[in-house]
């Protein structure tokens, strides 16, 4: 019933930007805590970014001052804006949802592929 689907990915040259989306459904949205991961070939998914149901965010450190997480509650929407991207940021990028008070409560989008390529 939980369904997490994510938007927005595509070919992108190196330095340009993309947007990506996750639409949740089937969850209290608000009470969410809200996260961008990535996985690319013969590497371990790694957290991107994440946001918590007070809007504090957190970002791994190759992506900081590049990458903007954001919500909108009233949308059950997450965001992930892209900028300046590198090829090593090609990856399939998965949104996830963790209940903020019962973090074992998880869920998983299926992903959207990026890839930063000229």
């Amino acid at each position: 019933q939980v369904q997490l689907v994510e938007s927005g990915g595509g070919l992108v040259q190196p330095g340009g930007s993309l947007r990506l989306s996750c639409a949740a459904s089937g969850i209290i949205f608000s009470i969410y805590n809200m996260n961008w991961y990535r996985q690319a070939p013969g590497k371990q998914r790694e957290l991107v970014a994440g946001i918590t149901i007070d809007d504090n965010t957190n970002y791994a450190d190759s992506v900081k001052g590049r990458f903007t997480i954001s919500r909108d509650n009233a949308k059950s929407a997450v965001y992930l804006q892209m900028n300046s991207l590198k090829p090593e940021d090609t990856a399939v990028y998965y949104c996830n949802s963790v209940l903020h008070y019962a973090k074992t409560f998880t869920s998983w989008g299926q992903g959207t592929q990026v890839t930063v390529s000229s």
